[in-house]
């Protein structure tokens, strides 16, 4: 199933959307849809990424440890 979302955007955004429809023969919907997945999925690592660095119970490897570990 799908919902219907409204959104806002800069002339400048809407008009290099439209071209990059245009140019790929898809939707502007596929495209904010496409890129909408990415961002979510950035924000997704980049919360886990944060929250590992905030964890005091998540040990720290030194470099020299790491390439011990990787036998490089």
């Amino acid at each position: 199933m799908s919902k219907a979302l409204s959104i806002r955007v800069t002339d400048e955004l809407a008009s290099k959307l439209s071209e990059i429809a245009k140019e790929t023969e898809r939707p502007k919907s596929f495209h904010v849809q496409k890129a909408l997945e990415a961002y979510l999925s950035e924000i997704a690592d980049l919360q886990v990424a944060y929250d590992r660095l905030h964890d005091t119970t998540d040990p720290v490897i030194s470099i020299d440890n790491m390439r011990k570990e990787l036998e490089l």
